[in-house]
């Protein structure tokens, strides 16, 4: 049995190479009638000046074009969004609630056990505290 992501999703990217490999990751999963929301969630302690919104802008958008090319060939759509937040988590649930996705579709990033002790292990708390239903697509390395 194949899975087919024919509805809305939120995919959220990290950083340049965390889109690209997403990118490739879904672009089997979806259908023609696919939509997915790729954003990429800047952390913020505090409000961020007009310079810095538009320097982290800038590079999401060059991440998005990144994986657009690498989703050129494949069917569905593909939306993006550049979200600020001081919880990337609780974050991208609001923005899945904001948006009516059906899903949270994300490729688990390899961490070191300290990271993850310090900072709490995301996709953990991506499945523990999910509003919508969470994905976790396979590593195709």
């Amino acid at each position: 049995m194949t899975l087919t992501l024919e509805e809305r999703v939120l995919v959220p990217v990290a950083d340049q190479e965390d889109a690209e490999r997403t990118a490739a990751a879904i672009g089997s999963y979806l259908g023609p009638e696919s939509t997915a929301v790729m954003v990429n969630v800047v952390e913020k302690g505090s409000s961020p000046d007009a310079e810095t919104r538009e320097r982290h802008t800038e590079q999401a958008e060059e991440m998005f074009d990144r994986a657009r090319s690498i989703l050129a060939d494949t069917p569905g759509s593909l939306e993006t969004e550049v979200l600020f937040g001081v919880d990337i988590v609780e974050t991208i649930f609001e923005e899945a609630k904001s948006q009516a996705v059906d899903a949270v579709v994300f490729l688990p990033r390899e961490e070191s056990r300290l990271v993850d002790l310090l900072a709490g292990d995301m996709a953990r708390r991506m499945v523990k505290e999910a509003p919508v239903a969470v994905l976790a697509l396979p590593n195709q390395e």
